[in-house]
């Protein structure tokens, strides 16, 4: 049960926060209260000034802004937990330096022979907190060898090991399984319960109503509802909360065949034969993974956060070229090296990344980014190309604004569609999506989920591959391939995998998918 509004004072406060960009208010007028011991949601659309509002907490706000407003603190750090958690994570460090250099500072008023110990079984118990209970492999690692999920609660172990009074948690179930969401939620309320306040910014809407106590829902940077989560959800109030909490009958419809493309029996379009890959210096990530997708097909990649999803979609498309075995394009194998591929394999096979802001360059409008890809790939005139671009920036929802602006202007979920547009401008024969929804609120996701289910429809349309964590995405797909372990523990058609899965994981996977949708086992602080 929620707790009682008047229980102990805030440690972090803001009052009448308003931040301006250019002249354009991108927070405006937001008042919130952290609590010990409560978790206090922020839901909204991507840019609805979320994640704004939730750094001005730590006292961090946009190149050039204009602040007006209190917030107020109390004694002690603030954890921060970012979207894109590769953001923050020194990518030529090993985990386990990065974590031993802040657990050396908690345990300096130990004796000096104590202290190498002590510190190391901080690391790893934070490790353990955070869901990563193969910690000691994991220090090993630099941040690029881990899945997003894993650097994820990498970066929640520091925010753990630095002993904040309140944790600002950006997204953190984002690009998580249905098993380990579950944790992620568990170990949430269990900082709560520690007397840490919580403040969660959120697309997940499910996640919300089980673990959050206080609810405000965003708009155009300005709260237009807030309340106990119960009294939210059971009476929304504002239009926009209802059609956020309650449209998805909006929502492609899952395939049935029925209005499906044909798809061909003839050789598979692209096709991985027995990849094995692995990272220098690690055991193998991916082990004797075999698929075929074929025109009109779309394929959803399922699994927990490391399974090998990643890196399988990365062999598929030149990112990984440490892998044994053969991916063929059309019957004939693509080079294992994005760079000793030719234009028109480059334009074949487009990748689209989970973490959308590190594929730009953060100098150049997101327009001219975009263009550039019909410019590299296809030849297209400079004119010609930035006028497809606009269209297509268009067709996900970037109108001419955002499309001039850099990428620290736009947030990471209109950076998304930006990347999925720049990835459509090639025309690729295959595209693989990876994660693309997952920072995505309900209403966007059901219009991405919609184009792309458009796209494959089309007779001239890509072939689909979604690596997704989101059993709702993948009952879009036409077949399944779900991945345990960096093996491809089953796979088939969508329907009957998700109705009657054969393998003791893919049960697992679709009963805990099913226990999040009903709240049965929520845990509460």
């Amino acid at each position: 049960m929620s707790k009682a509004a008047n229980g102990p004072g805030p440690v972090a406060e803001v009052r009448g926060l308003r931040v301006e960009i250019d002249g354009r208010a991108v927070v405006d007028g937001v008042d919130l209260t952290a609590r010990p011991g409560r978790v206090t949601a922020l839901v909204g659309a991507s840019g609805s000034g979320k994640t704004t509002t939730g750094l001005a907490l730590l006292g961090e706000y946009p190149a050039g802004a204009r602040v007006t407003g209190d917030v107020r603190v109390a004694e002690g750090l603030v954890g921060y937990v970012p979207q894109h958690p590769a953001s923050v994570l020194n990518p030529a460090r090993r985990v386990g330096a990065l974590l031993r250099d802040i657990a050396r500072d908690r345990v300096r008023s130990l004796p000096r022979r104590a202290r190498g110990a002590a510190a190391r079984e901080r690391v790893l118990a934070a490790l353990a907190s955070a869901q990563l209970p193969d910690g000691r492999s994991v220090l090993a690692r630099y941040p690029h060898q881990l899945s997003g999920g894993q650097q994820q609660r990498v970066v929640l172990a520091q925010a753990l090991l630095l002993g904040a009074r309140v944790v600002v948690a950006d997204e953190p179930t984002t690009g998580q399984d249905a098993l380990t969401k579950r944790r992620i939620v568990a170990e949430l309320a269990a900082v709560a319960r520690q007397g840490i306040a919580v403040v969660l910014l959120s697309h997940d809407l499910a996640v919300v109503r089980e673990l959050a106590d206080e609810v405000l829902v965003m708009r155009e940077g300005q709260v237009i509802e807030s309340g106990a989560v119960e009294d939210v959800w059971a009476t929304p109030r504002h239009p926009w909360t209802r059609e956020l909490l309650y449209g998805e009958e909006a929502a492609p419809a899952p395939r049935d065949g029925a209005d499906a493309p044909p798809v061909s029996s003839g050789p598979p379009l692209l096709a991985a034969s027995g990849v094995t890959a692995r990272h220098r210096g690690t055991g193998d990530l991916l082990r004797g993974a075999s698929l075929t997708l074929r025109a009109g097909e779309c394929l959803a990649v399922v699994g927990r956060s490391g399974s090998g999803k990643t890196t399988l979609a990365r062999c598929l498309a030149g990112l990984h070229p440490t892998y044994d075995g053969v991916v063929s394009l059309d019957g004939s194998p693509l080079p294992r090296s994005l760079r000793r591929r030719s234009r028109a394999q480059l334009a074949a096979v487009q990748y689209v990344f989970q973490d959308a802001r590190a594929a730009f360059d953060e100098y150049r409008p997101v327009l001219d980014q975009v263009a550039r890809t019909a410019v590299r790939l296809r030849g297209t005139g400079p004119r010609a190309a930035e006028e497809e671009a606009r269209e297509l920036l268009a067709r996900v929802g970037l109108g001419e604004e955002h499309a001039r602006r850099p990428p620290g202007g736009l947030s990471g979920g209109e950076l998304q569609r930006a990347a999925l547009a720049r990835a459509l401008l090639a025309r690729p024969r295959v595209l693989i999506c990876d994660e693309i929804t997952s920072g995505l609120d309900t209403v966007t996701r059901r219009g991405i989920l919609r184009l792309l289910t458009e796209l494959t429809r089309e007779a001239d349309g890509p072939a689909l591959v979604l690596v997704t964590h989101d059993l709702d995405t993948a009952a879009l797909a036409t077949r399944i391939a779900v991945l345990d372990g960096g093996e491809i523990v089953e796979q088939g058609d969508a329907t009957r995998v998700l109705a009657a899965p054969r393998h003791g994981f893919t049960r697992a996977l679709t009963e805990a998918d099913g226990a999040a949708r009903t709240g049965s086992g929520a845990t509460r602080p």
